[in-house]
C-alpha cells in the first residue's frame, strides 16, 4: 500500500481543499480522513455514507449503589477529581484508569466501555472514503485514526488499488503521529504567516523523525510575499522540495460549500495552481500517484 498524507502544522491552511483536489485529479485510489476531531473531507467530496458503526475506544467507571458502603476510598485515589463528595462519578472527568475499581473494598465499582466516536465508510464521485467522528472531549484520537486507516486499507484491497490519499490533522499530536505511521510521502501545506512557518517547522520535525519523505505547498502565497519568501528560504535550508504555491482564491470556500473542487469544471486560479502541484507530485512520487483520465470537453453547441 502506498500512502500520501496531507498535513499542516496549524488549522486553516487549505490542507483539506488540496486533498480534495488530489482526489479529483488522481485515479485508482481510496480516500481517508484522519482528522477525526474535525473531519470534513466528506463535505468537500459530496460523500454518501453507506456504513457506520460505534467506536468504543475508552472506558469509564460505574458504581453499584447497592454494593457501595460509602467509605470514600475511591474518591481518595482518583487523580482526576471525577468522584464527587456523594461519590457520584462524572463521566466527563473519568479517565477510565481503574484506580477506584482496584481500591474499592466492596467491589462496588467496575469499568465499562463507552462510545468514543463513530467510524464511517462512504462513497464519493471520486472514490470510496473512510472517515470518523470523535466525540468531543475524548482522548482516543490516535486509536480512531488507526481504525480509519485500517478500514481504508481494507477498502483498497477490495478495490484492488494500491494508493491511499489521507487528509490528516493539524498540529503534531497523537492523530498526526498515527497518520504518519506507515505513510509513503507527506504533503505539508502552510500559509505565509509567523505561525505558518513556526508550525511547519514542528510538523516537518515529526515527519522526518519517522523517516517519511515530505514536500511543501504554500497556500494563499500572494497574501504576504515577505513571509512566503521566508518559508521558501526555510524549505531551501532544510532541503524540503517545494511542490508549488497557490494564490488566494475566494472561489475555494464557495466551491467547498457546494461540494465541488476548484479543479473541476470551470477551473479557478487556485485550481490551476493545484493542478500544477499535482503534476509536480506525479513527477516526484510517480510510483504512487496516477492521474485521472482526461474528461472530454463539453460541446455547448451540441449539448454534450
Amino acid at each position: 500500500m502506498r500512502e500520501i498524507l496531507f498535513l499542516s502544522g496549524k488549522g486553516g491552511t487549505g490542507k483539506t481543499s488540496l486533498a480534495a483536489a488530489f482526489a479529483v485529479l488522481s485515479s485508482r485510489k481510496v480516500l481517508a480522513d484522519c482528522d477525526v476531531d474535525a473531519a470534513n473531507l466528506h463535505l468537500a467530496l459530496r460523500a454518501a455514507v453507506r456504513e457506520e458503526e460505534e467506536f468504543r475506544g475508552s472506558k469509564e467507571a460505574i458504581r453499584d449503589e447497592a454494593l457501595c458502603v460509602g467509605c470514600g476510598r475511591c474518591r481518595e485515589v482518583c487523580r482526576f477529581s471525577a468522584i464527587g463528595e456523594t461519590l457520584e462519578i462524572d463521566p466527563f472527568l473519568c479517565e477510565g484508569c481503574g484506580a477506584c475499581v482496584t481500591a474499592c473494598p466492596a467491589g462496588a465499582l467496575r469499568l465499562v466501555s463507552r462510545v468514543s466516536g463513530h467510524w464511517l465508510l462512504a462513497d464519493t464521485p471520486h472514490g470510496p472514503l473512510s472517515t470518523a467522528e470523535l466525540v468531543p472531549g475524548e482522548e482516543t484520537s490516535g486509536r480512531l485514526v488507526a481504525l480509519v486507516k485500517e478500514k481504508a486499507r481494507n477498502l483498497a484491497m477490495q478495490e484492488r488499488v494500491e494508493t491511499l490519499l489521507m487528509d490528516g490533522s493539524p498540529g503534531i499530536g497523537c492523530p498526526v503521529i498515527a497518520s504518519v505511521s506507515g505513510a509513503h510521502a507527506v504533503v505539508l501545506v502552510t500559509e505565509p504567516s509567523v505561525s505558518g512557518l513556526h508550525d511547519l517547522d514542528r510538523a516537518l520535525g515529526v515527519v522526518r523523525h519517522f523517516g517519511v519523505s515530505a514536500a511543501l505547498v504554500v497556500n494563499k502565497a500572494d497574501l504576504n510575499a515577505e513571509w512566503t519568501d521566508r518559508i521558501l528560504r526555510f524549505a531551501s535550508e532544510h532541503e524540503l522540495p517545494v511542490l508549488g504555491t497557490i494564490p488566494y482564491d475566494p472561489e475555494v470556500p464557495r466551491r467547498l460549500i457546494e461540494g465541488r473542487s476548484v479543479v473541476e469544471e470551470e477551473v479557478t486560479p487556485a485550481g490551476e495552481a493545484m493542478k500544477r502541484v499535482f503534476g509536480r507530485c506525479v513527477e516526484l512520487w510517480g510510483d504512487v500517484l496516477h492521474p485521472a483520465p482526461m474528461q472530454p470537453e463539453r460541446d455547448e453547441r451540441r449539448g454534450r
